[in-house]
C-alpha cells in the first residue's frame, strides 16, 4: 500500500468541510488539511477564469484513492472538480504507517 497526497478544490469553507468530514467518515483519508483562500486562474470552456477557492490536501492511500475516485462527483459540487494525488515517497516512517493503517479495519 502507498500513501498519497491528494488535492482538490472547493467553491467555498462549507464544501470543503463537508467533503472533508465526508472523507474521514468513510475512512477514505487518514487526514485533510483546509487550506482557505486559494486564488485560481484556469481556463474554462474556452475563457479565462478566475476564483476564490479552498484547498484540501488529503492523506491517504492508493487503495483509498481509488474509493475516493469512484464516488467523488457525486460528493462535488463542481461540474468537473480537480482530483489529483502524488505518491509520498519519503517522510517520517511512523507518520506513513499511520496514513497507511488509518480507515484499514
Amino acid at each position: 500500500m502507498t500513501a498519497l497526497l491528494a488535492l482538490t478544490n472547493c467553491e467555498n469553507t462549507d464544501e470543503a468541510n463537508k467533503l472533508a468530514h465526508w472523507l474521514i467518515q468513510e475512512k477514505l483519508a487518514a487526514c485533510v488539511n483546509i487550506l482557505p483562500a486559494v486564488q485560481s486562474v484556469y481556463r474554462w470552456q474556452g475563457h479565462i477564469e478566475t476564483a476564490s477557492e479552498v484547498t484540501l490536501f488529503i492523506k491517504t492511500t492508493s487503495t483509498q484513492f481509488a474509493a475516493i475516485k469512484k464516488h467523488f462527483l457525486a460528493q462535488h459540487s463542481y461540474e468537473l472538480p480537480e482530483l489529483i494525488a502524488v505518491e509520498i515517497s519519503d517522510g517520517l516512517p511512523e507518520y506513513l504507517d499511520w496514513v497507511c493503517d488509518n480507515g484499514n479495519d
